[in-house]
């Protein structure tokens, strides 16, 4: 089988960045702070909508989803039917008061609800997620790049990261999000191409008609959507994994800078709305493909008799499903699905790690350092602001490049993934912070605010840890986001008092 040769990956990617590059120089031209952080709110809702998909996948979706066919079936599906009541919730709840209050940095409103302490401690808590999340996504995808193509060069792993983040800081510096609205678009519609191609590959490998490829899938023993027999200590229940669904898309859309920042840079709430209406449908569907493509491997590895990579772990030797996908892609389909693989994995990395990268600027100026975004300071002040948003977007750079190789050396997936779980648990605080907000008409005692949210975490931490002593063998999902969401809204609230009528 002719495979990709490190060599044309190389061109590939160089060719890719340029293209990144050129659409960064016309984005970029002449921008504001409120280009680079909200895009001076002209953004066309249809881009942002079709953007925000390869956004919320992410190189993780990309390589892992399509692996976890094998253990999880189509289990994924029930979260995903759950994002729907989340993306309802903030498209008819969040984003009408995020453009009411006219937002550039949506954790402002901590601070006019509550006061700067938990006004800090909700970017606090934003920042620490993302630096974490964005880090390990790129982290997957910088492994998979050293194997394939650097290690034919000998190029060790350090240099691989820095090329790589220093090629997204090169085209996000001067446009922010108004560049990252416009390569979005073409990332996600790499990474969907991608799939699709592989799809239709291995069909035609396989000798497979639609029907036929259809029949194939829901006749095999990846297929299964909905699990109920299980009950409550089951972690892959219907009913755990929808509400699990629900309020990690509220948490993770809804009260993240990164994913609302460009809901924030259309015109208006209208086009804002329309925006999240047709990014779920299409979500829904983009999920949909990536579980069929997983099932599709395992069939094909089945039928064709490839074995499946693997890795040492404790010294046993253990399935690798994250090289699946880039190991049939690569090695066994061709050189046409090797380029569009190759395109789709930069860009489901890039579409997220851009994105974050953005955000975090913004969150830092804006919240931390308190810049004026919407541009009615003085002009010394402007430029003043300009120069250290420059240096900000450096700084993270640096310590996003310092997270990755931190992951490299620790060099054990368990430990990797506790530290990916803690990012997790960090949205928790935010949930409960914004749930009291909306919903109860208390006063809280703002200095204790970080307290609590440092608290909360913790508890949520050790609840799980004794989950089945403590819950007669129940065993917590991704549901243990509501319960942090949860321990923080208790602690808010024993430390509150009532609104007085002359403060409503």
């Amino acid at each position: 089988m002719e495979q990709l040769s490190a060599g044309l990956i190389l061109v590939i990617v160089i060719g890719y960045f340029l293209l990144l590059l050129g659409i960064s120089f016309f984005t970029g031209k002449s921008a504001s702070n409120q280009d680079f952080f909200i895009a001076g709110r002209q953004s066309p809702w249809y881009l942002v909508a079709f953007g925000m998909i390869g956004a919320s996948l992410s190189g993780v979706t990309f390589i892992s989803i399509p692996g976890w066919v094998n253990d999880s079936q189509f289990s994924y599906m029930q979260m995903v039917l759950g994002y729907l009541i989340g993306y309802t919730v903030i498209a008819t709840i969040l984003m009408p008061m995020y453009y009411r209050l006219k937002l550039t940095s949506i954790y402002t409103y901590l601070e006019q609800r509550f006061g700067p302490a938990s006004y800090k401690t909700g970017a606090s808590f934003f920042i620490l997620s993302r630096v974490i999340g964005a880090s390990f996504r790129l982290y997957l995808v910088a492994i998979v790049l050293q194997r394939f193509v650097m290690d034919a060069y000998g190029i060790p792993f350090w240099i691989t990261v820095l090329i790589t983040i220093l090629l997204i800081w090169i085209y996000t510096f001067r446009g922010g999000i108004k560049t990252i609205v416009w390569t979005d678009t073409l990332q996600t519609f790499c990474m969907l191409v991608a799939v699709i191609l592989t799809v239709v590959v291995i069909s035609n490998r396989l000798n497979y008609s639609f029907p036929e490829l259809v029949e194939s899938i829901q006749n095999s023993s990846y297929s299964q959507i909905f699990f109920f027999e299980g009950g409550w200590s089951d972690s892959k229940n219907f009913f755990k994994q929808l509400l699990a669904g629900a309020s990690m898309a509220i948490v993770m859309t809804g009260l993240d800078q990164d994913m609302m920042q460009k809901n924030l840079s259309c015109k208006n709430i209208g086009d804002a709305q329309k925006n999240m209406f047709w990014f779920s449908i299409v979500l829904v569907f983009a999920n949909l493909l990536f579980l069929t493509l997983g099932a599709l491997l395992y069939i094909y590895t089945n039928q064709v008799g490839i074995e499946i990579p693997t890795k040492i772990i404790n010294g046993v030797a253990k399935m690798d499903t994250d090289l699946l996908y880039p190991t049939i892609a690569l090695r066994h389909l061709g050189p046409a699905v090797g380029v569009v693989f190759i395109l789709g994995l930069i860009a489901a990395a890039y579409s997220s790690a851009d994105s974050a990268l953005t955000a975090l600027t913004t969150s830092f100026c804006v919240d931390i350092l308190g810049f004026d975004a919407d541009e009615t300071a003085e002009d010394v002040v402007k430029e003043e602001q300009k120069r250290k948003r420059f240096l900000v977007h450096i700084g993270f750079s640096v310590l996003l490049f310092f997270v990755i190789l931190i992951f490299y050396f620790v060099n054990n997936e368990a430990v990797i993934k506790q530290i990916f779980t803690v990012a997790m648990y960090t949205y928790g605080p935010l949930l409960g912070l914004y749930s009291f907000g909306f919903f109860i008409d208390r006063n809280i005692t703002d200095r204790l605010t970080p307290a609590i949210c440092i608290a909360s975490p913790i508890l949520t931490f050790f609840v799980n840890l004794y989950s089945e002593q403590l819950f007669f063998g129940y065993k917590f999902g991704f549901e243990l986001l509501i319960i942090n969401g949860l321990i923080t809204f208790i602690g808010l609230f024993i430390f509150s008092e009532r609104i007085q009528k002359s403060e409503l």
